[in-house]
């Protein structure tokens, strides 16, 4: 399959040995590989990964707004209404009328939620230290600094 494309994107001006475009494709499968077995190691709790996202979250930020969750996860504020809805039928979360501004709801775990997301965790980081075991801890020093540079340099979102 590569080879009928490697015409193509070649006369696009990609090329495949394009190092930017290389590091770009294997970034991308990285990341898919990893969220693929995130998902079935979150779905053994009963949650998807936009759900542990939102419960790690509030676990390091009580209070905050649904505005400012769905800023830090990069979603709309409706998607995440969805989401608080989900987990507070579960008994996850629970929203709080903000005492400043009348608009605006506060979330909070539940104790439910908390005890959930302290079991959750501990599974969650094994499971990345040992995808991440490819490389050695020297390699994954270096691919922190790297990536970090570049999220720094891509500017805000």
């Amino acid at each position: 399959m590569l080879n009928k494309e490697a015409p193509i994107l070649e006369a696009s001006g990609v090329g495949l040995r394009d190092a930017a475009m290389l590091a770009w494709l294997h970034m991308m499968r990285c990341v898919l590989k990893i969220q693929r077995r995130e998902a079935n190691t979150l779905a053994r709790y009963n949650l998807t990964l936009p759900q542990f996202e939102v419960l790690s979250h509030l676990l390091v930020t009580e209070g905050t707004t649904q505005q400012m969750l769905a800023d830090h996860l990069l979603v709309t504020k409706g998607n995440v209404c969805g989401l608080i809805d989900r987990l507070a039928e579960q008994g996850l979360v629970e929203r709080q009328a903000d005492p400043d501004d009348r608009r605006a709801n506060r979330l909070y775990l539940t104790p439910a939620g908390r005890d959930l997301i302290i079991q959750v965790l501990p599974t969650q980081r094994a499971m990345i230290r040992d995808l991440l075991g490819a490389l050695n801890v020297e390699e994954q020093r270096t691919l922190l600094t790297l990536l970090g540079r570049l999220d720094r340099g891509l500017g805000p979102l």
